[in-house]
């Protein structure tokens, strides 16, 4: 039997987004395949934090950490603020935060 698909075929077709754009979704997801990086944004997630206290909760280097989070910040997933000689970062938006709990929530859901 031979199935006529060409209706769902052009509906998806007009509905996917382009090449470039999809490309950028991917790069995003696989910023979230790095355990240190999911550990900064879940702390991040439960309050505003700067370098040498993520260092200390993760047990890495102080340099370790900064290079993450300049990756974090780059992708726009961390953002940051100045306070004296102390930047505290948070997560950028809810966005990063809604992320970051359907995830954990997909996860656990089973258990």
């Amino acid at each position: 039997m031979i199935h006529n698909h060409l209706d769902l075929l052009n509906k998806v077709k007009t509905d996917l987004p382009a090449d470039e754009l999809l490309s950028d979704l991917s790069d995003l997801f696989k910023l979230f395949g790095d355990s240190t990086r999911v550990k900064i944004l879940f702390a991040l997630s439960e309050s505003e934090m700067c370098v040498c206290a993520i260092a200390e909760l993760l047990g890495m280097t102080q340099s370790a950490i900064s290079h993450q989070l300049r990756t974090l910040k780059d992708a726009n997933l961390v953002a940051s603020r100045r306070e004296g000689k102390t930047i505290y970062y948070h997560l950028s938006d809810d966005h990063v935060r809604a992320i970051i709990g359907q995830g954990f929530e997909h996860l656990t859901e089973k258990q």
